[in-house]
């Protein structure tokens, strides 16, 4: 790898790294710039995860402030994404990429209108659950089913599962939107580090030690970039960056040939 080649890489991490803690699909941009520079598919996949989990620490140490007090909600997700990312790893190595990339864009599609319906499906989930029609205990457990999808999906490609998670957690919660994002970057950064471990102890000749390091450089500066950047974004405006990259990743992987 050249000089160039190191540095793209380097600034397409910082891209990711930005917009994953801001919204999330950041691995829209470093892997197709891996496949540009002619890292195999699978080796770019799994270099890219791992290299990106720094970016991912750092942007949930960049919201620690919306998270004070969210101990015990975490401790009901985190387990959820760390079984959906070993899940979703497992699937990476075993399953044809084609057979999952097919219901990609289907799934962040969904994502993107949880996420503008979020704040009506929560209101009328709090009011059902005022009303006695429905109950707490349920409530906990689609929340907890869908970070476990999530997970799976993040451990397997990772591409917009901040989105997805956006629109789990928008739509099943009354916590503010900036506190949600907080949750996502923790629960993203426990798939992203799970995965990355399944990959060095299950595929370690699949990752290009290189590609990690320089993805990992540009991805913590972006996360520092964007906590710094997203935590200011009032929520209609993050609401609209959600969709807008929302869209943007749907129409880049339906153009993959």
């Amino acid at each position: 790898m050249s000089a160039l080649d190191a540095l793209l890489v380097v600034l397409a991490g910082i891209g990711a790294g930005t917009i994953n803690t801001i919204v999330g699909s950041g691995t829209l941009i470093t892997f197709p710039t891996l496949l540009l520079l002619g890292v195999p598919p699978v080796t770019a996949n799994i270099s890219n995860n791992i290299g990106l989990v720094p970016g991912a620490l750092t942007g949930s140490i960049g919201y620690r402030r919306e998270l004070v007090g969210a101990r015990a909600d975490l401790l009901r997700l985190a387990p959820m994404s760390f079984v959906g990312a070993v899940a979703g790893a497992v699937l990476l190595l075993v399953l044809d990429p084609e057979l999952f990339r097919t219901i990609v864009p289907v799934l962040i599609l969904v994502g993107l209108v949880l996420v503008v319906t979020g704040p009506r499906l929560s209101a009328w989930a709090e009011r059902r659950r005022s009303e006695g029609t429905a109950s707490q205990r349920g409530h906990e457990r689609a929340m907890q089913a869908g970070v476990f999808g999530a997970g799976v999906y993040g451990g397997y490609f990772g591409a917009a599962q901040g989105i997805i998670l956006m629109g789990v957690l928008g739509a099943l919660s009354t916590h503010p939107i900036q506190r949600l994002n907080g949750y996502k970057n923790v629960l993203a950064t426990i798939v992203n580090a799970v995965a990355a471990v399944v990959f060095v102890v299950v595929a370690p000749d699949q990752i290009d030690w290189l590609v990690v390091l320089l993805i990992a450089v540009g991805a913590t500066v972006g996360g520092v970039v964007g906590s710094t950047v997203g935590r200011r974004l009032r929520p209609p405006v993050l609401r609209a960056v959600i969709v807008v990259i929302g869209l943007v990743a749907i129409a880049r992987l339906l153009s993959v040939p």
